[in-house]
């Protein structure tokens, strides 16, 4: 019996239906309460309120220090909130379902998402400048427009939206489900891993997590694009494959035979009256009727005198004597 280990890896065809999120009244709800808090987090540091004091005090308690033993551990765990990794091992399992599901959607939103990210989170980056906590100069300080690019966690952020989007791409609702709660562990976890090491003020990781959010909550705004975007991609390459099927030659009609090369010294021979070579008939003519001949060297043909085949010649009866003139009578014996 015959078995295939590589059955699994044949295509499948797209699932009945896939629902793409919508906004709906819920999630709109969400993208307006996310924001609010967005917009509270950054008006409290920018007017150096509680939750300022409450930075440095996280920070100098240094929880790298009160434990030491997980530090390890956590070294690589922060990894999965880094853009470069994540984003790799997630473009890879979505190529792997848009090859399966014959559709280009998951790879156009997590690109779409990835974008909105690196412009969103990196506008407020840089225009409010936050040093980070191993930068900071002055107690108390929000160490607001010094030149950082802090706040922000951009950490934070990114674990938020590169691993929500599986759930966000997720075709039945009980895998959207254990997929909300793995990415919500694992952005948790990114978030509350950077104040530890002491690379992110809590503050930061607040509005990391917010700025993610209000990506994945507002990406069924951006469908329809991705919808366009997919579309024009599946006929740039429908083109391409008939510009590939097609050749440069001169077209012929359809089924027929293609013509073959003909050189200049052919096309001249053919444009000559065809020949037979000398005798190949009785009469100087072939038995098709042609006139016999030689083709020279330049492509002309010379005529050849026929030849009678010497049966057929009229017997002629020499008139006088066959003597040379002027010969002198032979005499003697």
């Amino acid at each position: 019996m015959r078995t295939d280990i590589f059955a699994r890896l044949d295509r499948e065809p797209e699932p009945p239906k896939i629902e793409i999120p919508r906004m709906s009244r819920t999630r709109k709800a969400l993208f307006g309460g996310t924001l609010a808090f967005y917009l509270a987090i950054v008006v409290a540091v920018l007017a150096s309120s509680s939750l300022v004091i409450l930075d440095w005090k996280v920070m100098l308690f240094r929880p790298y220090q009160q434990w030491p033993e997980l530090h390890p551990f956590l070294d690589y765990f922060v990894v999965l909130g880094q853009r470069g990794p994540t984003a790799v091992m997630i473009a890879a399992w979505l190529g792997w379902r848009s090859w399966r599901q014959h559709t280009l959607r998951p790879l156009l939103a997590l690109g779409t998402a990835l974008l909105l990210l690196n412009v969103t989170v990196g506008a407020v980056k840089l225009g409010l400048g936050r040093l980070g906590p191993h930068y900071a100069t002055q107690i108390g300080s929000a160490e607001l427009f010094a030149g950082g690019d802090i706040f922000p966690s951009g950490h934070t952020a990114n674990a938020v939206v590169t691993w929500g989007i599986l759930a966000y791409l997720a075709t039945t609702p009980r895998a959207r489900r254990y997929l909300s709660v793995m990415s919500a562990v694992v952005a948790l976890g990114v978030g509350a891993t950077t104040v530890y090491l002491g690379t992110h003020w809590l503050s930061d990781v607040l509005l990391g997590w917010a700025a993610g959010l209000l990506i994945l909550l507002a990406l069924p705004l951006f469908e329809p694009l991705i919808g366009r975007a997919e579309l024009t991609v599946f006929a740039v390459r429908e083109r391409w494959r008939a510009r590939r099927r097609t050749t440069p030659s001169t077209p012929v009609a359809s089924g027929g035979p293609r013509p073959a090369p003909v050189s200049h010294e052919a096309s001249a021979l053919a444009d000559e009256p065809p020949c037979e070579p000398v005798g190949a008939g009785h009469g100087g003519h072939t038995g098709a009727g042609l006139p016999t001949g030689t083709v020279t060297g330049t492509g002309q043909l010379t005529q050849s005198r026929p030849h009678a085949v010497r049966s057929e010649r009229t017997p002629v009866t020499p008139a006088g004597s066959r003597r040379p003139g002027h010969s002198r009578p032979m005499t003697g014996g």
